[in-house]
């Protein structure tokens, strides 16, 4: 028997590193995801093959039950280990999966590059908790951690709005619909960021006006959500990359590295590297590529819609 799941990937678009307290945050699912193929097995042991979008082997190992009902810390992490602590983690959620079978073979399928940084763990984890029936959301939690808007775009086709409101998630789906979408792009970086490591720099700079710096955040993602000409949409983008700025001590990815770029270039997530949201009244692509950034999409090319 074969089953298959799927999960969509993500963009954040407003309140990056604020949503972690509480701030609202304007995702969007993307057209590119990760499908998680499962078939029966033998042996107490999974046989687990991950291929990227070219449908080239990238991970491939064996994983005893033995290991994921016991997961002893590894000294190094690996791909390997990491994948164990999900299935451990989702083995006590709902040990089922585990002691009903004699072994999976499982296969995943990015349908985007794994380094652009589109999801690749969270697609993961929503496809994992939906074949072991368990709550992505708590996984999330037990496991990487993060705030899991990046779990409810898994989960949406839709855009959404996502809080935290007492560590718990609120998803809402939103109307975002603009007629000058035309004029979105999304420009690799060619470098993946790491959460992590960004997620530690703004907890060391977040400073005492947080209520302030959310309820700011907020007014502008409202803004952003509900702009009907495409210079208000330019104008709160900006205003929203300014107020991060500040929170955060950072160059704006456009003064750092596009500031004779006629046109709005904003971060999406983690600063400083995956995608970068750009706003043009022209196509930027000559502008972008003369830089050496080739892996330019169109709206229309990346975000999912109904």
């Amino acid at each position: 028997m074969k089953t298959t799941f799927y999960s969509n990937g993500k963009l954040l678009i407003t309140g990056e590193y604020l949503v972690l307290d509480g701030a609202n945050a304007f995702a969007l699912p993307t057209k590119f995801g990760q499908n998680l193929i499962v078939e029966d097995g033998k042996n107490q042991e999974i046989i687990w093959k991950s291929y990227n979008f070219d449908d080239q082997l990238w991970f491939e190992d064996i994983i005893l039950f033995s290991e994921i009902i016991t997961n002893i810390e590894a000294k190094i992490e690996t791909v390997k280990s990491t994948l164990i602590n999900i299935l451990h983690e989702a083995y006590l959620l709902n040990p089922d999966f585990i002691k009903s079978s004699d072994g999976y073979k499982i296969s995943t399928h990015l349908t985007f590059p794994k380094n652009w940084g589109l999801g690749t763990s969270s697609t993961l984890l929503n496809n994992i908790a939906q074949w072991t029936k368990i709550d992505a959301f708590t996984l999330l939690k037990n496991s990487f951690g993060g705030s899991g808007y990046d779990i409810a775009c898994a989960q949406n086709n839709a855009p959404i709005i996502y809080r935290l409101e007492q560590n718990t998630p609120t998803v809402e789906t939103a109307e975002f619909k603009p007629d000058f979408t035309q004029n979105i792009f999304f420009v690799y970086l060619n470098k993946k960021q790491s959460s992590k490591i960004a997620i530690k720099a703004y907890y060391n700079n977040k400073n005492e006006d947080l209520a302030e710096n959310i309820a700011v955040s907020n007014k502008i993602t409202n803004a952003i959500l509900h702009a009907k000409t495409l210079k208000d949409f330019a104008h709160a983008v900006e205003k929203h990359e300014i107020h991060l700025s500040n929170i955060l001590e950072l160059e704006t990815i456009q003064e750092l590295a596009f500031p004779d770029f006629n046109g709005v270039v904003k971060s999406l997530g983690a600063w400083g590297g995956d995608f970068v949201m750009v706003i043009s009244k022209e196509n930027p692509k000559q502008y972008f590529t003369t830089k050496g950034y080739e892996t330019i999409l169109t709206y229309d090319e990346m975000i999912l819609q109904e």
